[in-house]
């Protein structure tokens, strides 16, 4: 129609495509405080495996691989063996007279085990005995030689005078063995052995032993001992 005012609608069209869009979740930032505190323990645990890998090295040398390279000559006696108590044993001097076995504590003991009749081999580690504790010098005052006489011989009188400083006692050694004991396939007599301060038998010497080898044990205990006991009773 002429005149009249006419607009045709306008069409809506659809778009061609609907852009979907997916929100994700945004990481969560780590807080500082959590994030030192992290760092902090992992500091701390890598201090202590560096302070602690001597300690875990040595201990792995000594239980697991144990080397066979040996510093000391004497056998080692591990435990210590405690000497019995008084009641469990008794020592008679030369003349008889009672002694008590504890009262033979506070010195170091190097001690042989023989029959009153005292045969080579029983010289031979007297002789020894005497030896060994006048070539510690300074340290001499710190060990005491001791002979555990078994049987009912009784003891040369050539043997006394060099037995002067020495403590001489008789003893069973039915009773002796409840507390030294032989390396197998010997007697008590076949060795020297060596007892702490604190009555504690901790080392045997082999039969047919190198006395140069034994003074080398007696040193290095005496300065690694320098504070355990004091020169004389």
């Amino acid at each position: 129609m002429s005149g009249s005012n006419y607009s045709a609608p306008i069409e809506q069209t659809e778009p061609d495509s609907v852009v979907q869009l997916s929100v994700h979740d945004l990481p969560t930032p780590v807080e500082p405080d959590v994030q030192r505190t992290r760092m902090g323990r992992m500091k701390m645990l890598l201090v202590w495996l560096i302070c602690a890998a001597p300690v875990v090295a040595s201990y792995l040398t000594y239980y697991v691989i144990r080397p066979e390279g040996r510093v000391n000559y004497g056998t080692l006696i591990q435990p210590t063996v405690s000497m019995p108590p008084d009641r469990a044993w008794s020592l008679q001097d030369l003349r008889g007279q009672a002694v008590l076995p504890s009262s033979l504590k506070g010195q170091w003991l190097l001690v042989t085990v023989a029959d009153g009749a005292c045969d080579h081999a029983c010289e031979q580690h007297l002789y020894e005995q005497r030896q060994l504790r006048e070539i510690l010098g300074k340290d001499k005052d710190r060990l005491d030689r001791v002979w555990f006489v078994t049987g009912s011989n009784p003891v040369r009188e050539a043997l006394l005078p060099a037995l002067s400083q020495a403590w001489v006692l008789r003893v069973s050694e039915s009773a002796l063995q409840q507390w030294l004991k032989p390396e197998a396939g010997h007697a008590l007599a076949d060795h020297l052995y060596l007892v702490d301060p604190r009555g504690d038998w901790m080392m045997r010497f082999p039969a047919h032993e190198d006395p140069s080898q034994i003074k080398k044990d007696l040193t290095r205990l005496m300065k690694a001992n320098e504070s355990w006991d004091e020169p004389g009773r």
